[in-house]
């Protein structure tokens, strides 16, 4: 059972690659026999009874015990270890790597009666000769891997040699890192290193930031030193995945002339640690600088736990931190050392303590190695948030590149420091670098705070100038054709930036005299525009009579005012395109506003701004609806002197109502009569009411037209008709002497009588012309004559009956009692003054002129109030008199004016019932309940 025990510790030893596993070697078929330890009498005198031998074996911790027997040697160390070596077979599972598998049991524990599962050797590194696996790393490459197939690199180290094997995994079966090293099987990995100096032993170590994360760097201790280097697993065809290797050589004894090979070593991101016995020496992978030296002077009972802070490239501080230890006994000699991977912390121990290294801020001077070795970009990584390390990093960077000659590269990075501006700019002004300082510039530029308003507006003009005298000098330049284009469009992107171009607004000027001064007309326009300065831009278009480009400009614009302001001169040269942008504003535009560039048209117009001035007022009428008085006017007058068809298609539209056209009718009027549009005068005097004009201008036109005017006129106005139609009849016989004509016009109206019209006929004309005229004219005067005297029967009747009933109405009466009320107030009737009406309705003399009121026109109730008041003021003239009268006083004069004006306000009130009078019909449509009473009654329900 104990065999079994030794055999699994060498198992796992050769499989775990601890940094100590070691094996003995043979020793040389050269030197002595080893002594049987037997003494015989027939060995010669001269050879020493006992003699020592020096085995090649370093044990790898403390000897405890030791017991030999069969060739076999059980070896007990400090750390409870016990280690088992067969001389007959010191070369056998040396230089092997095994694959196992081990399970944890149902209790937790690993091992038990049967802990592995498989045990199957997958390459051997003693081939050449016997060697033991010093130190063994697998790695999964991390996103190398599609579907079942995985990348897998392996790293083993023997004592003078570190090999590396990289292969893929296709399948889980069991062995599965032998499908990794079929490929090496007949051959030795190309990817290996071997360094001479064999100590008998070595270590890897592997630093990987956090868990579970691809590791970045290894270390493996060899004889002559430490050999380090960071791993690149983007490029996995190569052999060899390393990269940044290279050999720190262990430092020298105190006589400076031996190197002291260390114990074991501990590998962190930027450090070294290597284990002496009696120290610790930590050592800077990226200087070799030696940091800090760490020696155990005192000790402490065992298992006490010695915290060392342990600070990158402050010996002080570690020194200071140890010191305060107040330790008074030695802790013996130092035998290992490992790192916590999870929590970052370093142990080594001895055999009687056991001491903690807490990693504080290690990399806190990283930025400063990077620094000194000119590898600016890691040094900007390190130094996080520290601003004074960030700007060290950048200055030097910035005059790097400066000495280098790379000034457009130093530029930016001088932007990004807090050196002096006026030392940066004098740097490029002296060496004559206007490019580079314009990049420095318009860097310090974007980096400026929002508030610093007058850096902003010196910085912006600077760079203006600059940008200016460059592309002047490339504008001239044929063979800087490119470089121009580069700059002039970095120019207007620079200009057109948001915070450029807010600092600008209130320093346009400055940048138009800049621009001025360069001569340069394109970007001035180009400036104009962005500043949205459209009327500069359309003033320069137009004295360069590019009116489209003018036209083009001020469609962008929303300044309405300058479509009024450069309409007059567009309309002159471009009409038709100005007349469409007018439309597309649809009502943006006043028209009012317009009709001045619509007057500028010419009388020998080639152009069409006639046409086009009536296209946008025809839209004007029709699309937008537009009402006022000028705009129809302009059409009307329009139409006047261009288009008379178009004219009378107007006026028809806008209707015979003088009260809703739109258009002056005076002015229509003498726009007409000047051009002799006489349809159109006749339409306008009918419009007007002026028929009889309208009528003695459509006989010079045409009788039809006459007619039609005649019949104007509303039909209780038959005077007026017979009027006109006289006058039609008086043109047809005096102008045409056209008696059937005449006759025919007597049919059309029946107003006029044959006598009407008989004066106008001249005197040889026979009476057989009137003769159906005269008899029918006879015929209507006796129908006449007939329905008078029915009416005057109907209003004798009439008259007799209404007597009868004034007759009744004298002698009517009410009886009105005590218990009789207001049917307004529903108040007794008797309490003042009422109104009986004969329906049977009574109302107090307020109530209803209350209620009256309601009904009554503005003009009626203004003249009730007035009425009112002159009452009241004669009853106070009445009170102001004295209760008895003296002898001559007359009274009669003030009773009779009230007793008139009282009989007025009856007449205005009390004419008929307010409850069963017209009053009540003509209400009818009026709501109960007023709005301004409903709003109010509205209110009080919230």
């Amino acid at each position: 059972m104990a065999s079994s025990l030794f055999e699994q510790y060498n198992e796992a030893t050769a499989r775990s690659g601890t940094p100590f596993t070691s094996g003995l070697q043979q020793p040389s078929t050269r030197s002595a026999p080893i002594s049987s330890g037997y003494v015989t009498a027939s060995i010669e005198e001269d050879v020493k009874i006992f003699t020592r031998q020096k085995i090649n074996f370093t044990p790898p911790r403390a000897i405890t015990h030791m017991v030999a027997n069969n060739n076999m040697l059980m070896i007990a160390m400090a750390d409870r270890t016990i280690l088992r070596i067969n001389r007959d077979q010191p070369d056998q599972r040396s230089g092997c790597i095994f694959e196992t598998l081990i399970q944890a049991g149902d209790d937790g524990r690993f091992f038990q009666q049967n802990p592995d599962q498989y045990w199957k050797m997958v390459y051997n590194l003693g081939k050449e000769s016997t060697v033991p696996v010093t130190g063994l790393h697998v790695e999964r490459i991390s996103g190398s891997t599609q579907s079942d197939k995985r990348t897998i690199f392996i790293m083993a180290t023997t004592p003078e040699r570190m090999y590396q094997f990289i292969g893929t995994i296709m399948s889980t079966e069991a062995p599965i890192f032998l499908q990794v090293f079929q490929r090496y099987e007949n051959t030795i990995p190309t990817g290996f290193l071997e360094l001479p100096g064999n100590i008998g032993y070595s270590q890897l170590q592997v630093y990987t930031p956090k868990q579970k994360s691809t590791p970045q760097g290894f270390a493996w201790m060899s004889g002559p030193g430490v050999f380090i280097g960071n791993f690149d697993f983007q490029e996995l065809t190569r052999e060899n995945l390393t990269k940044d290797s290279h050999l720190l050589i262990y430092p020298l004894d105190k006589e400076g002339t031996v190197q002291i090979k260390p114990i074991s070593m501990i590998l962190t991101e930027f450090h070294v640690l290597l284990l002496y016995s009696d120290r610790v020496q930590v050592i800077c992978t990226l200087n070799e600088t030696r940091s800090m030296k760490i020696s155990i002077k005192k000790k402490s009972s065992w298992g006490t736990m010695a915290e060392i802070l342990l600070q990158a490239g402050t010996r002080e501080e570690a020194s200071l931190a140890y010191q305060s230890r107040k330790l008074t006994e030695k802790f013996g000699k130092l035998l290992g050392m490992c790192r916590d991977a999870t929590k970052g912390t370093i142990w080594t121990y001895s055999d009687q303590g056991v001491f903690m290294y807490k990693v504080t801020r290690e990399s806190r001077d990283v930025w400063k190695i990077y620094l000194n070795k000119g590898d600016f970009n890691l040094a900007l990584t390190f130094c996080q948030d520290n601003q004074a390390q960030r700007d060290e990093v950048l200055r030097k960077q910035a005059q790097h590149f400066f000495d280098e000659k790379q000034f457009d590269k130093s530029a930016l990075y001088f932007a990004s420091t807090e050196m002096s501006f006026e030392e940066v700019t004098l740097k490029f002004i002296e060496a004559d670098q206007k490019e580079a300082l314009r990049i420095f510039l318009q860097k310090k530029m974007a980096n400026l705070p929002p508030e610093d308003k007058a850096q902003m507006t010196m910085l912006v003009i600077w760079l203006i100038e600059l940008f200016l005298n460059q592309v002047g000098i490339l504008r001239n330049q044929p063979a800087s054709k490119e470089k121009y284009d580069s700059v002039h469009d970095g120019f207007r992107k620079f200009i057109a930036q948001k915070r450029v171009m807010e600092c600008l607004k209130n320093n346009v000027d400055t940048v138009y005299d800049l621009i001025a001064s360069h001569g340069d007309v394109t970007d001035m326009v180009f400036f104009a525009m962005l500043m949205k300065d459209y009327e500069r831009v359309i003033s320069h278009h137009i004295q360069g009579e590019d009116y489209q480009a003018a036209l083009e400009v001020l469609k962008k614009t929303s300044k309405k005012e300058l479509f009024y302001k450069f309409s007059p001169v567009l309309m002159q040269h471009i009409p038709k395109e100005l007349v469409t942008a007018w439309i597309i504003q649809d009502h943006s535009l006043d028209p009012k506003k317009l009709i001045p560039a619509l007057v500028q048209y010419k009388h020998n117009d080639t152009t069409g701004q006639t046409h086009e001035g009536i296209r946008y007022l025809e839209f004007c009428v029709t699309k937008l609806k537009k009402e006022e008085q000028a705009i129809h006017n302009y059409l009307v007058s329009l139409y006047a002197q261009h288009a008379e068809n178009q004219l009378m298609k107007y006026l028809l539209l806008e209707g015979e109502d003088a009260t809703r056209v739109h258009y002056d009718l005076k002015y229509a009027l003498r726009l007409c009569s000047e051009h002799q549009l006489n349809r159109a005068c006749v339409h306008i005097y009918t419009t007007m009411e002026l028929y009889e004009e309208a009528v003695d201008l459509a006989l010079q036109v045409d009788v039809d037209l006459a007619k039609r005017c005649a019949e104007k006129p509303e039909e209780d106005d038959e005077g007026m008709k017979r009027k006109l139609w006289l006058q039609i009849a008086k043109h047809v016989v005096k102008e045409q002497s056209d008696i059937q004509k005449a006759m025919e016009i007597l049919q059309e109206c029946p107003l006029l009588k044959i006598e009407d019209v008989l004066p106008f006929f001249p005197d040889f004309v026979t009476i057989d012309h009137f003769k159906d005229a005269i008899c029918s004219s006879l015929e209507n005067y006796n129908t006449n004559i007939q329905n008078l005297q029915t009416d005057m029967d109907e209003a004798s009747e009439s008259a007799e009956a209404i007597r009868a009933d004034i007759h009744n109405m004298r002698n009517k009466y009410a009886v009105v009692t005590g218990q009789h009320k207001c049917a307004k107030c529903d108040s007794l009737l008797l309490s003042r003054a009422f109104y009986l009406y004969p329906c049977g309705h009574k109302f107090h003399a307020d109530c209803l002129i209350k209620e009256v009121t309601i009904h009554l026109s503005p003009t009626q109730r203004i003249h009730l109030s007035e009425l009112e008041h002159q009452i009241s003021s004669l009853k106070v003239s009445n009170s102001k008199r004295p209760q008895m009268p003296r002898k001559g006083d007359d009274l009669t004069p003030n009773r009779e004016e009230m007793e008139r004006l009282q009989t007025q306000i009856d007449d205005v009130v009390a004419a008929e019932c307010v409850y069963c009078g017209d009053v009540m019909i003509r209400s009818i449509d009026k709501p109960f309940i007023e709005q301004d009473e409903l709003e109010a009654r509205n209110k009080s329900w919230e």
